[in-house]
């Protein structure tokens, strides 16, 4: 039979079955949600070729992504090029009518590798079978489809995914130089916008997975990639092994480059895909590679290929990326910074005190004052510790996000000499000796260095002065301890400590580690029956359920950057405090400072 008859006889394979009820009904992918996938279809070549096509492995991976859609919020199927073995029309008649099931229901793109067109020509090639099948037209109904080249062979798609926009470009396997000024235009119409390179051929690995750029990727690295810091990510298929890279680009960021192609593996590679798992809540990106033809085969009789196939796990095919979304991206899309907020919008009559460190003419040196926004009278005088000089406390730029002044006070205390500095309220400050029994908020914003340098253990971020003994407690770790203290244990660890208004009662409540170079905003909340620490907008695991009725202050002034104990202070908070306001009753996380930077 002659090779024509024999591509038209491919097309009579059969198609078993249909699509399974649940992917009928597929869809619920939510824009918002900061975790969503990428779905990666590398090379199929082997599945549609001539008489010996087998579309089914690739039904099987479009029903998988259709039916998981939803559950994983898969936002984008993104394919890497060789969906044929010859690149004839009867070859991806078959490839076309797979990929029509998904038309409409899940965003995609096609781009075209050295097997669906003439290997030695370039973008410029003319009308083929495969830009009959995947060109422009079959695209033009779809939300996230930009559009194409002139050529038909490079388009662009934007899509919504965690909430932000993201843009694919997916390349020819041989693209113009021409289609290069063309994606160099897209870019540029949208310049604030992350973008992932797709192409054939770009980086081939070692066979210890190590990727490095091809002669071609080296042509797209210097004409394209290199000086489009937008480019985070890239990703190709045509060699194999799998393997990855993190290339340094011309603004001395990262550039992660994947190769993906699993056609020297049993079926071909059985149309493998893989998801990958971005989570901005937790700045990184999970990968894994798995073959939803043979999951679905009954476990109890898949062959041994079939079952060493099914998912992939070497530290190429399932790994995990760490990328700080917002600093990697603000060069080109810096994120918007709330404008700060006036003192009094975050004041009103329950306000007891609030302090910030962003006005004019304020001083750090001893004896300077920080005013009480409230004008209550609870204003801050500035002493430094014994051995202590300028440097351990100076006024700062550096704030949380959400904070409604958009400054800080640096504080480089430490344990040995006594070392630091403190800001207290004056004898006569009305805060002293408030008890607090109808409840309270305390909120303070903090930062600790990176790296976090020398011994800082037990280390005091607010306190009541007063010795728990003079107030009549004898329940604590010692009665030279204050009445009321927020610090920081050797693990970094936040310890609320209180001894109760009424009652021989000292709670405690234990944070998680807290990272350091990171803003955390600090609430403590008491509805005049016990205390809930709150970290970041999130309710900590350790909150004591004693009794928690008031504070027992005696009197003492209000401190802030150190724990006294029996009256005296030895060692000073190392790191960063930003707005601290004091609220005479308990507030809901909505009401909280940072007022909506967190998702509920």
């Amino acid at each position: 039979m002659e090779r024509r008859n024999l591509l038209r006889a491919a097309v009579a394979v059969p198609v078993l079955g249909g699509l399974p009820a649940a992917e009928a009904s597929a869809g619920g992918f939510d824009p918002h949600d900061p975790r969503f996938a990428i779905a990666v279809l590398p090379d199929t070549q082997y599945l549609f070729d001539a008489d010996s096509s087998d579309p089914a492995p690739l039904r099987e991976s479009l029903g998988y992504l259709l039916e998981h859609r939803a559950a994983d919020n898969i936002a984008f199927l993104a394919q890497l090029g060789d969906l044929t073995e010859h690149g004839v029309e009867a070859e991806f008649d078959l490839v076309g009518a797979e990929f029509r099931r998904i038309d409409g229901r899940l965003p995609y793109s096609v781009l075209a590798g050295n097997h669906d067109v003439v290997m030695a020509t370039d973008d410029q090639r003319g009308p083929t079978a495969f830009l009959a099948a995947f060109g422009p037209a079959r695209f033009a109904g779809s939300p996230t489809y930009l559009g194409a080249s002139d050529d038909g062979y490079n388009s662009a798609h934007l899509i919504t995914a965690g909430g932000r926009a993201w843009l694919i470009l997916a390349l020819d396997w041989r693209i113009s130089d021409g289609g290069l000024g063309w994606a160099r235009g897209i870019l540029a119409k949208y310049p604030t916008v992350p973008a992932i390179v797709t192409t054939h051929d770009l980086v081939l690995a070692h066979d210890d997975g190590e990727a490095f750029l091809s002669r071609n990727g080296h042509r797209l690295w210097d004409q394209l990639i290199n000086d489009s810091d937008q480019i985070f990510l890239t990703l190709n298929g045509h060699f194999w092994p799998p393997g990855r890279a993190v290339l340094t680009n011309a603004a001395g960021h990262d550039v992660h480059v994947h190769i993906t192609n699993y056609q020297d593996r049993y079926y071909g590679g059985a149309a493998m895909i893989r998801l990958y798992r971005f989570d901005l809540g937790r700045n990184r990106i999970d990968v894994e590679t798995l073959a939803p033809w043979l999951l679905a085969r009954d476990p109890e009789r898949r062959t041994p290929l079939e079952a060493e196939t099914i998912e992939l796990t070497s530290d190429v095919d399932r790994f995990s990326l760490e990328i700080d979304f917002a600093a990697r991206f603000a060069g080109f899309a810096p994120p918007p910074l709330p404008a700060p907020r006036p003192a009094e919008t975050v004041i009103n009559r329950d306000t007891v005190a609030y302090w910030r460190f962003d006005g004019a003419g304020q001083s750090v040196a001893d004896g300077a004052t920080v005013p009480d926004r409230t004008g209550k009278g609870n204003d801050l005088s500035v002493r430094r510790l014994a051995h202590s000089g300028p440097e351990t406390l100076m006024f700062s730029g550096d704030h949380h996000a959400a904070a409604p002044g958009q400054a800080s006070l640096r504080f480089d205390g430490g344990r040995d000499p006594d070392r630091g500095a403190i800001l207290q309220t004056g004898p006569r400050a009305p805060i002293n000796g408030l008890t607090f029994l109808d409840g309270y908020t305390i909120e303070v914003f903090l930062k600790l260095p990176e790296p976090f340098d020398g011994d800082h253990a037990w280390m005091g971020v607010l306190s009541w002065e007063g010795r728990s003994g003079d107030a009549g407690k004898r329940s604590g770790w010692s009665p030279l301890e204050p009445t009321c203290s927020l610090n920081v244990t050797s693990e970094r660890f936040l310890q609320y400590v209180v001894y109760s208004a009424d009652g021989d009662h000292n709670p405690t409540s234990w944070s998680h580690a807290l990272p350091t170079g990171v803003w955390q905003h600090v609430a403590i909340v008491n509805d005049g029956r016990r205390s809930i620490v709150w970290v970041n907008g999130s309710e900590i695991a350790r909150n004591s359920t004693r009794p928690a009725h008031g504070i027992a202050t005696v009197g003492r002034p209000f401190t802030l950057g150190a724990t006294s104990f029996d009256l005296a202070y030895g060692q000073g908070f190392y790191g960063w405090l930003g707005d601290v306001r004091i609220t005479g009753r308990p507030l809901r996380p909505a009401q909280f400072l940072p007022a909506g930077h967190y998702r509920p």
